[in-house]
């Protein structure tokens, strides 16, 4: 069973970096919002028991407060003018408070990208606005049992058919696969061999041919799935873009969300950070409180630090991509990479802070510990984001 997150500290995530210069007026009037969101109940009153129940509750809520209209464009919008710095601030914040709650606004942007990105007007128009409301939950389904990291290994199928495609074949570690009102689906058309024979179509759960294989219990509880494709017949209308155009729509995707992956980082380990400052100034020992004693005061300024540090890079590559409208692989890389092992290891430390506590379930930091794990491995692990990386330099200096 999935432990209630303990109350927030008084106050809730700090907004002391709002004064940097990534950001404007409107991105302190969303911040304002979703702290507004958060004071009026939204976050109230859920069942983390039922983490099907509460994405669903969720991402309604959201909805209704028109938060994801920051993730969600409407159907006439263009699909790639989604402001990452405000897709930033909706998951530090939304990570800082709940897990489960930055998982749903996340996954309406990542799930429904694809269809604003290169969707007709027609699944543009069946499809936005129900995500945007939080009618419809959305999935995003790319991973295979042996194609994760490694999209050119993936094996499931799209056969062309008159006016239709048949797809088979299985998608794992479906986040709200299970309870999603529609999937994006990455599948082998066979235009070319490894990535370039790839599509993207739209499926929806009532279509024949697809099921549910098993849902996927993780140390975090989150509604994740591996879904089947058995002989799944869909109109050949409701492919996205070109044949042989998905590898590069899922990496366009994925480039939009992949600094916010970061921001969520930065919203636990933040969290996290501020559990420990509080308990280090009550916590009384050895005459005076764990917060006097140098080895405590040093690990904060570490803590501290490495937050800081990696607050600018997801920033930078958030305003490189709005303002200069410039590739953001190299820098959402860098952030990704750091905001995630840095807020790692800044939960780890509260933990270590906490002592035995820190270990009991019900915790916030416990919670934290537990929540914080997958962020290194999904939308490209670490050892990724370094591979990533890497290669832009080498080429950059062979320019």
């Amino acid at each position: 069973m999935a432990a209630v997150p303990s109350p927030a500290p008084t106050g809730g995530p700090t907004r002391a970096h709002l004064d940097w210069p990534f950001f404007g007026p409107e991105h302190r009037a969303y911040a304002d919002r979703l702290d507004g969101f958060v004071a009026d109940g939204g976050l109230a009153g859920l069942d983390h028991a039922d983490v099907d129940g509460t994405c669903r509750t969720l991402a309604a809520r959201l909805g209704a407060a028109g938060l994801l209209d920051a993730a969600v464009p409407q159907p006439h919008q263009d699909g790639g003018a989604i402001q990452s710095r405000l897709l930033c601030l909706a998951r530090e914040t939304l990570a800082w408070h709940d897990g489960l709650a930055d998982f749903a606004f996340a996954m309406q942007g990542l799930g429904s990208g694809a269809v604003a990105l290169a969707g007709d007007d027609a699944l543009k128009a069946a499809v936005l606005p129900k995500v945007r409301a939080g009618d419809w939950l959305a999935a995003f389904a790319l991973s295979e049992r042996d194609a994760g990291s490694d999209v050119a290994a993936i094996a499931c199928t799209a056969r062309r058919d008159g006016n239709s495609y048949v797809l088979d074949g299985d998608k794992t570690w479906i986040s709200n696969g299970g309870i999603a009102g529609v999937y994006v689906v990455f599948a082998r058309t066979g235009e070319a061999p490894g990535t370039r024979g790839l599509s993207a179509f739209v499926v929806f759960p009532d279509d024949p041919g697809f099921a549910i294989a098993e849902r996927i219990d993780v140390m975090a509880p989150h509604p994740l799935a591996t879904i089947r494709f058995d002989g799944c017949r869909i109109p050949a209308a409701r492919r996205l873009g070109a044949p042989g155009e998905g590898f590069k729509l899922a990496m366009r995707t994925l480039d939009i969300f992949r600094a916010s992956v970061a921001a969520a980082a930065l919203g636990f380990g933040r969290r996290a950070f501020d559990e420990a400052v509080a308990h280090a100034g009550t916590r009384r020992l050895f005459g005076g409180t764990l917060g006097d004693l140098q080895l405590t005061q040093a690990a904060l300024g570490d803590m501290a630090t490495g937050l800081d540090a990696a607050a600018l890079l997801t920033y930078r590559a958030a305003w490189r991509r709005d303002v200069q409208g410039l590739p953001t692989t190299r820098e959402a890389a860098m952030a990704k990479m750091t905001a995630t092992e840095t807020a790692h290891q800044v939960i780890d430390r509260a933990v270590q802070m906490f002592g035995g506590r820190g270990v009991r379930c019900g915790e916030t930091v416990e919670r934290l510990y537990r929540e914080i794990r997958a962020l290194r491995i999904y939308e490209g692990a670490t050892e990724v984001q370094k591979l990533i990386v890497g290669r832009a330099v080498m080429q950059a200096g062979q320019a």
